[in-house]
């Protein structure tokens, strides 16, 4: 038996990540360990990485080095996708025990256990090529007893000049549909009412299984035990009409999607190698407002990428502001190592990517707030979640408008119908029971 009893986690990043993050915890816990939180001086970290978000060395230092002053004889585990592209950086941070790539993170619990043999002055680097990388890990979050996040798909076949997630995660790939209703059968003998799928190129799902994410959706909205699906975020080439029209009138999938577009300058579309032109774009969003008029659209969109001149910037500043979509995640560009982005066109400096992505917020704020007028007075069902903040409680509409009222315990992991009255002053909808 291992001498190490409690665990703590840290994870940077996506819903993904929180989701892988959960799955290995639970590995633990049927290993023998408590999960506990960092401030009780857990015998083992394990950190859980992100390549997307600015600073992934910097951060993942911080959190190294909290983890040490917390307890000096922990042993310190970092996975996820910066551990794959950046190995021998990671173990150069002073602390780290174990870094381990793609595969073997899914492993980890079978490297700490032969960690009390290892040395602790250098850091044990496990990894291997990324295009080694094929089997998938099915994973769900755990914790939260209102949502969870179920991985239902991982890598990327996908070659985007400003991403790193192919060389971190590997091809794309997923479970069957029979396996992946396994999972999902799990999830529902939890108390989460809802379920987000979540994967790194969500519409690829059975690609190489000679299924869709079109029959995966058919499938899944017969499952018992679970009220509602939520797609995280989905491709606009890969959300088929067949999808949406069955989403518009299934019980089960709530009508939020969320579609990335990263520019709406159809130039900058083809240097970021998106496939999918910005016609695609807006008749996949015609098509779900004409069918579900009540539906939330989310857009990721990038601000000053290689070669965006100011004409283009506008030029995706109209479109997204004519667009019926109802909010936007802006990430402002940040050069990546071993993409093709930065060997394009004159980069754009930062004062101006940030001034850019500062009017993009804007507008987007603007378009929230528009979408929650559009609802005033309306009625749909509410998912009530556990929170207790100053007396209220917050949820979440079926097509993702926040509303929050005074806080009743009884009320927590339930979906109740109501009515949609007025928005407070912190934009969020006070509400009627019917």
């Amino acid at each position: 038996m291992n001498q190490y009893k409690k665990v703590a986690f840290y994870t940077l990043g996506c819903k993904l990540n929180f989701s892988e993050t959960s799955g290995i915890a639970q590995n633990f816990e049927k290993g023998g360990y408590a999960k506990v939180d960092f401030e009780e001086r857990p015998d083992v970290f394990v950190i859980n990485t992100c390549s997307v978000t600015d600073n992934a060395d910097k951060k993942c230092r911080n959190i190294v080095r909290k983890a040490k002053s917390i307890n000096p004889n922990a042993y310190v585990a970092v996975i996820g996708c910066y551990a794959q592209l950046k190995p021998q950086e990671i173990s150069e941070i002073n602390g780290v025990n174990l870094v381990l790539g793609a595969n073997e993170k899914f492993n980890i619990l079978e490297h700490v256990e032969k960690l009390e043999q290892e040395s602790k002055d250098s850091a044990v680097v496990l990894g291997g090529e990324i295009d080694d990388v094929t089997e998938f890990f099915p994973s769900y979050s755990i914790g939260d007893r209102t949502r969870t996040f179920l991985k239902v798909q991982d890598g990327c076949d996908y070659s985007c000049s400003f991403c790193t997630i192919p060389l971190a995660r590997g091809k794309s790939r997923s479970n069957t549909i029979k396996e992946t209703l396994k999972t999902a059968s799990e999830v529902a003998s939890t108390q989460a009412k809802e379920v987000v799928l979540t994967g790194v190129n969500l519409g690829d799902f059975g690609r190489y299984n000679n299924e869709s994410f079109h029959e995966l959706v058919l499938e899944l909205d017969k499952l018992e035990g679970i009220e509602r699906f939520r797609i995280s975020s989905i491709e606009p080439n890969l959300l088929s009409n067949p999808t949406i029209d069955f989403i518009a009138t299934s019980k089960k999938f709530v009508p939020h999607f969320h579609i990335p577009l990263q520019s709406g300058s159809p130039e900058l579309l083809r240097s970021m190698k998106r496939r999918y032109k910005r016609e695609i774009y807006t008749s996949r969003v015609e098509k779900i407002k004409t069918l579900m008029p009540h539906c939330c659209i989310g857009v990721d969109v990038i601000v000053g990428f290689p070669g965006e001149t100011e004409e283009k910037f506008i030029e995706t500043y109209d479109y997204l502001n004519e667009l019926d979509v109802s909010y936007f995640h802006v990430f402002t560009y940040s050069e990546r190592a071993n993409t093709l982005a930065p060997k394009l066109e004159k980069s754009v400096d930062r004062k101006t990517r940030d001034e850019r992505s500062k009017k993009l917020r804007i507008l987007s704020a603007k378009k929230k707030r528009a979408f929650y007028q559009e609802n005033i007075g309306k009625s749909f069902p509410v998912l009530f979640e556990a929170e207790n903040n100053n007396d209220f409680m917050f949820g979440f509409t079926s097509n993702y408008v926040k509303v929050k009222t005074k806080y009743n315990e009884d009320l927590v992991n339930q979906v109740k119908q109501v009515n949609l009255k007025e928005i407070d002053r912190d934009g969020l909808f006070l509400i009627d029971f019917e």
